[in-house]
């Protein structure tokens, strides 16, 4: 199922991206044209996107995203940034983990989705500031060592230059910080395997057709799945960038997978 003749199919995926190139799905396509492939994308499914997550995930999400946080150990008077925000939902668990105290940036690239998050932090939050920043997190307009935590949820993958991402949130991550990244993997049974693929390849466009209007919008999600690293590869990438204590855990079969690493204190 995996490999159906497109550039970005095949077992390498991005690695094999030629220069100047990137993988949006299966198509490859200029480096600089994929942001703006990502903005429309998300501006398509922005209103829908937290039906959608829930539908499609049978409300598994909300289980995911709710262990994802605890597993950051977020203390009161932390700041959290949570990258990738998009609607809000881990900023929403990360307020709620403050205890009335501390601060929450979500910061994403998309209006779309971050106005839809604003809508809902308003009516759920009290007590812990929560601010919103617009801004591509291949260059995080935050200082350098500023924040307690970092948090990022289904939102990495569509990042054009992943790695210079995690560089990022290891520069605004204080010694002794810690960086979770939830993000979706694949099955680790091979009859799950091809179950999983069966419904996402079929179901899942068919679903974004009927709700969204978009059965592309809902075939890029599963091919971006496919081409995401490993859950031991995106491990190793996080010792390479100076992660320390770097663990995974494996949720559901594998098909999403919890990242935990630590910005290692000075000697």
């Amino acid at each position: 199922m995996i490999d159906k003749g497109f550039p970005c199919s095949k077992a390498k995926g991005l690695e094999e991206a030629s220069a100047g190139m990137t993988c949006f799905g299966y198509r490859l396509v200029p480096r600089e044209e994929k942001g703006r492939l990502v903005q429309r994308h998300f501006d398509r499914v922005a209103s829908r996107y937290d039906f959608m997550n829930t539908l499609l995930s049978f409300g598994l999400h909300h289980l995911w995203k709710r262990r994802a946080v605890m597993s950051a150990g977020i203390q009161p008077g932390f700041r959290v940034l949570d990258a990738c925000g998009g609607t809000g939902d881990l900023s929403l668990l990360a307020v709620k983990a403050l205890q009335g105290t501390g601060q929450v940036v979500l910061y994403d690239i998309n209006r779309s989705m971050m106005n839809v998050g604003r809508r809902k932090l308003q009516r759920r939050c009290r007590g812990v500031r929560v601010s919103f920043l617009q801004g591509d997190v291949q260059s995080v307009s935050l200082r350098e060592e500023s924040v307690d935590a970092v948090l990022v949820g289904f939102g990495v993958r569509n990042v054009t230059d992943m790695e210079r991402g995690f560089r990022e949130f290891h520069r605004v991550l204080r010694p002794g910080g810690r960086l979770m990244c939830l993000e979706f993997s694949r099955p680790t049974a091979s009859w799950f395997g091809w179950l999983y693929d069966l419904y996402s390849f079929t179901l899942m466009p068919l679903a974004g057709q009927l709700f969204v209007g978009s059965r592309q919008a809902y075939t890029y999600l599963p091919e971006s799945i496919r081409l995401f690293p490993s859950p031991e590869r995106l491990a190793e990438l996080l010792r390479e960038i100076g992660f320390v204590r770097v663990t995974f855990q494996r949720l559901t079969n594998g098909i999403a997978v919890i990242h935990l690493g630590t910005k290692a204190q000075p000697e």
